[in-house]
């Protein structure tokens, strides 16, 4: 298990999606989609936080726990924008490509805990996704 904290800045997301390739590197889990999900989850705590943040990598084998910390006590909402929209789409992704995901009050009282589990690689889980994203329609300059 590794642990890093990361200051509520824009540079801390590639630094932590460094990081957890880093942790995970000899797992089975499908690291690339938790590298994602590390990116859309710290960058909601960087962005909406605005506190340090606390990452928490764990590797189990077939599957990994990722955990992102910060001391804000607002919590996350899935949002269902449009198809065009540049932005909101964050946690529809952990939603939809993590075996389980959630949301704890931090042990220390102050803020809150996202956390998710990615298991083995699946292309089920990738075209789920998008095909809820056809389902909604694509923009129409596609």
């Amino acid at each position: 298990m590794g642990e890093l904290r990361l200051p509520p800045a824009a540079e801390s997301v590639p630094v932590a999606r460094r990081f957890a390739r880093d942790q995970l590197r000899n797992s089975s889990c499908d690291t690339e989609t938790a590298a994602l999900l590390v990116s859309e989850v710290v960058t909601n705590a960087v962005l909406h936080g605005r506190s340090d943040v606390l990452l928490v990598v764990e590797d189990r084998g077939a599957s990994a726990y990722v955990s992102v910390s910060d001391t804000s006590p607002m919590p996350p909402r899935v949002h269902n924008f449009a198809v065009e929209s540049a932005t909101g789409r964050g946690l529809r992704l952990v939603d939809q490509l993590a075996q389980r995901w959630g949301v704890d009050p931090a042990a220390s009282g102050k803020g809150k805990v996202v956390w998710f589990e990615v298991g083995e690689p699946s292309a089920a889980a990738w075209e789920s996704f998008a095909d809820s994203l056809l389902a909604e329609g694509a923009p129409g300059d596609l």
